[in-house]
């Protein structure tokens, strides 16, 4: 069952903007310590962070807060599964949030697509509820 979809389109140019300007108060601000060092090591790192914060835009709105409500940006963290595909970790108002919208004898699976065209980047987020295995 689909618990929530969200999508979100960035422009590079201006997360590339924030870099700039404002450097590591914007990084630290917005993105986990994790999400920083993975971007930071890509040649693109304006786009890096762009999808990053694209796919954390995304889950605010699977979630259906919007970034209010206790969901903060750093509560949503973009991670890799073994395979690579992306998904999200989430924490805090964030994960409270998930565990209130998930009926109960069913897990949360979050589904993450980040794509870039410069200059945009776009994430989509579903959240799917499976039945939990038994």
């Amino acid at each position: 069952m689909i618990l929530g979809i969200g999508s979100d389109l960035c422009d590079i140019r201006r997360i590339q903007n924030s870099l700039d300007r404002f450097g590591e108060r914007f990084t630290h601000r917005i993105f986990t310590a994790g999400e920083r060092a993975k971007s930071d090591r890509r040649a693109t790192r304006a786009e890096s962070y762009a999808r990053r914060f694209a796919a954390k835009e995304a889950c605010s709105k699977a979630l259906g807060t919007g970034l209010r409500a206790g969901v903060f940006w750093r509560d949503m963290e973009v991670v890799n599964l073994p395979s690579g595909a992306p998904t999200m970790r989430l924490t805090g108002g964030a994960a409270a949030r998930l565990r209130a919208m998930t009926p109960p004898g069913c897990e949360a699976v979050i589904h993450v697509s980040l794509t870039d065209d410069p200059p945009l980047a776009q994430a989509f987020v579903v959240i799917e509820a499976r039945p939990k295995a038994v």
